[in-house]
C-alpha cells in the first residue's frame, strides 16, 4: 500500500502522523511512504532522516492526497484538505465530527474511507488511540491553568500550591477519565487542593484508591457541579461520551457565580466543549475572559508538546496502521471488531451511532460496509 504523511496545517500543529521508526516499520513490511517536505521538522525530523527511513519525500500536500492510497495524519482534515480527498482513499486521523457538521459533509461527498482515532476501542473497553493524547491534555491543562492564574493574564494571581501559611488552589475536575486523572495527577503534585467529580461511582472507588486522601471524591449532580465550580481557583473540564458532543456540565448562570479571576480549561472543546461559555482557540490566541472568568479553550492542546505527543500517539497507532496497510480496511475491520468501531464515515455514510445522532443524519451500520 501507498500510504501518505502530509503536514499538518492547523493553527500551530507540529506534530507528525508517522515519526521516521513507524515510516521503517511500514517499509520494512513491503509498503511505500511519502512524506510531504518539512511534516516533521517541527519536532527535529528532517527529511533526510526520513529518506533514511525508507519514505520517498514529495514537495505538495496535494501530490500527496492524489497519490497515497492511506493517509495518516493527527488532526482532522481541514477544509481545503477535505477537498483533496479522494473516493476509497483511507484516511485516519482525529476526526471529532459530532460538533463539526462541515467536516463531517466534506468527507461524505468526498467518498473516502475516515477512520477515527477517537473512537477505536480495545478489548477492555478503553479508547487506545485517544488514551495519549488524553492524558497528555490532562497533565498540560494544570500548566496552562496555573499559567492562566497569573495576575499578568488575567488571573486571580494565586499560586497553585499556595505556600506555608497560605491556602493553596482549589482545583476542580469534572471527568474522572484518563484526561481526568491526569490532570488530579499533576495538580496534587503542585500541592492544588482537588476535587474530582464523576457520575460513576465506581470510578470514584478506583480514584479513591488511586489517590487516598489526596483528593475528594465527589458524584455527579447539577447541584455538586455548581457548588464546586462556584468556589474552584481552576476547573478543568475532562468530560467525554466518545464520538459525541461533549455534555454542558457547566452553565452560564454558574460562570457568573464563579470568583474573578478565576480560570477553566476546557480539554472537552474538541467535542463541543463541556462549558456552556466554552468556544475554540488556538496556541496562539490561547484564552478569552467572560464575566471576569479566564476561558483556555486550545483545540489541539497537545500540539503545544509535540514532540511527546508525536511519539506517545505514534505507539498507539503504528499497529493499526500497519493492519490497514497490510490486509486493507475490509479485511482489516473484518478481523478486528475495535477497529471497526474507528470507521466513522464510508462511501458517503455515516457509520458510527453517535455521530449520526449528533449530525442528525441517518446511521449506516459500520459491519455492512465491509462486508
Amino acid at each position: 500500500m501507498l500510504i501518505g504523511v502530509p503536514k499538518e496545517i492547523k493553527n500551530n500543529e507540529f506534530r507528525v502522523g508517522l515519526v521516521p521508526g513507524s515510516v521503517r516499520e511500514l517499509t520494512a513490511n513491503g509498503h511505500q511512504v511519502i512524506v510531504q517536505r518539512g511534516a516533521g521538522a517541527g519536532i527535529g525530523f528532517d527529511d533526510v532522516v526520513y529518506e533514511q527511513a525508507g519514505a520517498r519525500m514529495i514537495e505538495s500536500a496535494a501530490e500527496i492526497y492524489q497519490m497515497a492510497d492511506m493517509i495518516v495524519k493527527v488532526k482532522e482534515p481541514q477544509l481545503q484538505e477535505c477537498k483533496m480527498l479522494r473516493p476509497d482513499q483511507i484516511l485516519f486521523t482525529y476526526l471529532h465530527l459530532a460538533p463539526d457538521p462541515v467536516q463531517a459533509r466534506l468527507l461524505q461527498e468526498s467518498g473516502c474511507i475516515a477512520i477515527a482515532y477517537e473512537t477505536v476501542t480495545n478489548r477492555m473497553g478503553g479508547l487506545p488511540l485517544l488514551a495519549p493524547m488524553s492524558e497528555v491534555a490532562g497533565r498540560m491543562s494544570i500548566q496552562a491553568g496555573a499559567t492562566c492564574l497569573e495576575i499578568t493574564n488575567g488571573g486571580s494571581g494565586i499560586l497553585l500550591g499556595g505556600v506555608p501559611g497560605v491556602a493553596p488552589a482549589k482545583v476542580v475536575v469534572l471527568g474522572g477519565g484518563v484526561a481526568g486523572t491526569n490532570a488530579a495527577r499533576m495538580a496534587t503534585g503542585m500541592g492544588a487542593h482537588v476535587v474530582v467529580i464523576d457520575r460513576s461511582i465506581e470510578r470514584l472507588y478506583q480514584l479513591d484508591l488511586q489517590f487516598g486522601s489526596r483528593i475528594t471524591t465527589i458524584y455527579s449532580t447539577a447541584h455538586s457541579i455548581e457548588h464546586h465550580v462556584a468556589r474552584a481557583d481552576l476547573v478543568i473540564g475532562a468530560v467525554l461520551v466518545p464520538g459525541s458532543s461533549a455534555p454542558r456540565l457547566v452553565t452560564k448562570e454558574m460562570v457568573k457565580k464563579m470568583r474573578h479571576g478565576s480560570v477553566m480549561v476546557d480539554i472537552s472543546i474538541d467535542q463541543g466543549g463541556c462549558f456552556e461559555t466554552s468556544r475554540p482557540t488556538t496556541h496562539q490566541n490561547p484564552t478569552y475572559i467572560i464575566d471576569g472568568v479566564v476561558h483556555y479553550c486550545v483545540t489541539n492542546m497537545p500540539g503545544a508538546v509535540p514532540r511527546t505527543s508525536t511519539f506517545a500517539l505514534n505507539n498507539a497507532t503504528l499497529p493499526f496502521v500497519l493492519a490497514l496497510a497490510n490486509q486493507g480496511y475490509k479485511m482489516a475491520m473484518r478481523f478486528d471488531p475495535h477497529l471497526l468501531n474507528g470507521l466513522n464515515i464510508c462511501k458517503g455514510r455515516v457509520t458510527y451511532q453517535a455521530v449520526a445522532t449528533a449530525l442528525n443524519q441517518e446511521y449506516t451500520p459500520a459491519d455492512t460496509m465491509i462486508a
